[in-house]
């Protein structure tokens, strides 16, 4: 879900995880949290970072930015393991950075720290104002793609090339 107008999201991707009558929660995948990398986060939480990758933590939105989450594939599920139906699951527990780090966790996974949260109707006035456009979820873009890349890559799965997009919208 590439947002459009406010600063602090541009040219954001944030992958929908929860969206029901009581608001929603996203993840973002498309900018890297500079200074900080998954090793650091094990050895903070004291965790053997054993061969695990050390990969970039995405900056997971404005709430609860100390906060960690796994967006991952779902050969891997623990006790709070929900699903982000059809694209991933989504993990926010000490299980699965240990499973990672074990190398028994999920084959494919980002972190993010903080996420975006809205509440109630909040996401749905948003979209009326054409702050948000909604993507169909593409694993290749979350998992295969590098973050900088994930906002051009989201809109091309789309079929849409983003040069052609206007901030300035009509009324018919």
């Amino acid at each position: 879900m590439p947002g459009m107008f406010d600063p602090q999201f541009e040219r954001a991707v944030q992958v929908m995880c929860v969206h029901d009558e009581n608001g929603a929660l996203g993840v973002g995948i498309g900018h890297v949290r500079e200074g900080v990398r998954f090793h650091d986060v094990l050895e903070e939480l004291e965790i053997d970072p054993g061969d695990s990758p050390n990969r970039e933590i995405m900056n997971g939105g404005p709430v609860e930015p100390g906060r960690g989450f796994i967006l991952h594939s779902t050969d891997w599920g623990g006790t709070d393991t929900i699903a982000v139906q059809p694209l991933c699951a989504l993990s926010a527990s000490m299980d699965v950075l240990r499973a990672i780090a074990d190398g028994r966790g999920p084959s494919q996974w980002v972190m993010a720290l903080g996420y975006a949260g809205w509440a109630a109707g909040q996401l749905e006035a948003e979209m009326r104002q054409h702050g948000w456009y909604v993507a169909d979820g593409h694993r290749d873009v979350v998992f295969d793609t590098k973050p900088e890349a994930r906002w051009m890559a989201t809109w091309r799965a789309e079929g849409i090339d983003p040069a052609l997009l206007s901030n300035a919208t009509g009324q018919a």
